[in-house]
């Protein structure tokens, strides 16, 4: 039964042989599930190179954030003043800032740091906030 279905094509010789292979329909429907599935992978593999690109950057721009902060922290009273600066050629592209704002108590200032990189393009920068006491 199976031999009625076949198709069978004729050689030059006269032989009568059976058809075997993939049809352009069979070729054409694999090459289109290849393609979907390669452009899936393509994005997955993308955005997880860019997740773990920030995933680096919050880390280290959080370590730099809190050694700044630390500074402030044992600074005198009177040595706490707003400033800028970078990290030297440890941290190529970061850079701190730092701003000391009064708050409506008088005892208390607002220490903010900020780091940020300037390679990145988008999420480039991570703020720290302290309020410290500070005797009048």
């Amino acid at each position: 039964m199976d031999k009625l279905n076949t198709p069978i094509l004729a050689s030059s010789a006269g032989n009568m042989r059976k058809a075997d292979g993939f049809t352009l329909l069979e070729v054409m429907v694999a090459m289109a599930i290849l393609a979907i599935t390669l452009v899936a992978v393509f994005q997955s593999q993308s955005q997880s190179i860019s997740m773990a690109s920030e995933s680096r950057f919050i880390t280290t721009a959080s370590l730099l954030a809190q050694s700044k902060m630390t500074e402030m922290e044992v600074a005198a009273p009177g040595d706490l003043n707003s400033g800028s600066g970078d990290f030297g050629d440890d941290y190529p592209g970061y850079s701190w800032r730092t701003s000391i704002d009064s708050t409506q108590l008088e005892a208390i200032k607002k220490i903010e740091v900020t780091v940020s990189n300037e390679r990145m393009a988008s999420n480039n920068t991570f703020t720290l906030i302290l309020y410290r006491f500070v005797a009048p």
